[in-house]
């Protein structure tokens, strides 16, 4: 069991807020599901019973959990790129943003799919989806090759697709680059 007390949210400062909001809007995409539609207890208690069910079923990361990892491959690129300026959470709802983009580079989502990410993360969880200027984009596909996740040749994301949110290795650095 998972308690949650709802009043401590109300004591949390709003950029941590907005770090619990990245981390929860990639339960959509996993799920496959409008969380968006749910007021924010439910959100959250749905967004706990996604993550316990993954976690149970693959309690040593060899599978499924790694979807837990969705957005988080530029995200933490994105965390050492600002030495930390930039929070998890909000790394992680442009990281989002950027998987949906780099899945759509590959043809594996089309263009209306990338915009629900867009509409899920900057309008319903009202988050930027935007990369912070002045960063070196190939730092950052460099930074994104060294991710714990990395496979084979080439880089290794989360990715959505047809068949939902997966693991895809063998990302060339020109796609993640062009996204």
């Amino acid at each position: 069991a998972v308690a949650c007390e709802m009043d401590a949210l109300a004591s949390l400062p709003e950029r941590e807020m907005r770090c619990g909001m990245g981390e929860m809007a990639k339960y959509h995409f996993i799920a496959r599901e409008d969380l968006s539609a749910l007021d924010l207890s439910a959100r959250i208690a749905r967004s706990v019973e996604i993550k316990a069910r993954i976690v149970e079923a693959d309690e040593r990361e060899g599978g499924e959990r790694a979807l837990l990892n969705y957005g988080h491959t530029l995200a933490h690129a994105l965390e050492i790129a600002t030495d930390h300026s930039m929070a998890h959470g909000e790394a992680v709802a442009v990281g989002l943003v950027y998987a949906a983009r780099l899945a759509n580079v590959l043809g594996r989502i089309d263009g209306a799919r990338v915009q629900r990410h867009l509409d899920v993360v900057g309008g319903a969880y009202e988050l930027s989806t935007s990369m912070p200027v002045g960063l070196d984009h190939q730092a950052l596909v460099t930074l994104m090759g060294r991710d714990k996740k990395v496979l084979s040749d080439g880089l290794t994301f989360v990715l959505d697709g047809p068949s939902g949110v997966e693991v895809v290795p063998g990302v060339s650095a020109e796609a993640a680059l062009e996204a």
